[in-house]
């Protein structure tokens, strides 16, 4: 994979953790696969999403894939504390991959395309690995989305520093708008796009906590040092912006944010179309 611009610290972890546990009824309640199913989970990180795909389909088979060996360590670690034994691991490249044509029924991708340089390239090694009508399933979020009630000029600044950052390291924070034109170029038939939206209110201690919080300002927090030392903010209009996004995680305000869920399948008529003649 790219670069990844949250970085791999124990905080960005929890963080990855605290999401997907919050997220996971908004985001994949509805995924679900056919006993004996075989299933490419691309990306799987340290295995957050992966214990609740696993553990809401106990008859398929998994094979959850990541380019970090540590990552992969920690995802392993989470199936065994869940009694998960449907997962296999596996170190690999979503640009390279090892893996037979047609290999797999299904595919599942969440929050990986906005870190890739080349998010076709990826998805048309992904369409190579899965067979003919199986499903590819991505999910990604787009920071453009996000809006939140007190207005502030000072927190959409620091978030759009988390977007600037995240286009220099190559990667993509607006991606899950381009899902749709994306499967196509890649080669996928059929794609169905629907946007999950995040309301959070004061009225949802546990959303508020899990991802206005620990979620998403967490996530432009971390992006402080290189928004200053790269001249993209003020310290002042920073601190001010996360100041506010503070607010808005309190009975004062409220945060808006959209992922996208999109499915498409792997036709014949589109693998002749793509073939050199």
């Amino acid at each position: 994979m790219d670069r990844y611009v949250h970085g791999y610290s124990s905080q960005e972890s929890k963080r990855l953790c605290d999401q997907a546990h919050v997220l996971a009824d908004l985001l994949h309640k509805d995924v679900f696969y056919p006993q004996g199913a075989l299933v490419l989970e691309a990306g799987c990180g340290t295995g957050c999403q992966t214990v609740f795909l696993a553990a809401r389909n106990p008859f398929a088979k998994f094979v959850s894939m990541d380019i970090s060996q540590p990552s992969l360590e920690k995802a392993r670690q989470k199936l065994s504390d869940h009694g998960l034994a449907n997962v296999d691991l596996l170190q690999g490249d979503i640009y390279d991959l090892r893996i037979p044509e047609q290999h797999f029924d299904h595919v599942f991708v969440c929050f990986v395309l906005e870190h890739l340089k080349d998010p076709v390239k990826a998805l048309r090694g992904l369409y190579r690995v899965l067979k003919e009508k199986g499903t590819i399933t991505v999910i990604e979020g787009d920071h453009g989305s996000f809006y939140c009630h007190p207005k502030s000029a000072e927190a959409m600044k620091a978030v759009e520093c988390l977007i600037k950052i995240q286009a220099l390291l190559g990667g993509d924070a607006l991606i899950g708008r381009k899902l749709y034109p994306l499967l196509l170029e890649a080669g996928f038939s059929n794609p169905s796009v629907e946007p999950r939206i995040v309301y959070v209110d004061g009225s949802m201690p546990d959303m508020v906590e899990g991802f206005s919080r620990n979620t998403f300002t967490q996530m432009v927090r971390g992006v402080r040092d290189q928004a200053l030392s790269l001249g993209l903010i003020d310290r002042k209009t920073w601190e001010r912006g996360i100041s506010d996004l503070e607010m808005a995680a309190t009975d004062a305000g409220t945060f808006n944010y959209t992922f996208f869920k999109a499915v498409a399948c792997r036709s014949a008529a589109n693998t002749a179309r793509l073939s050199p003649s």
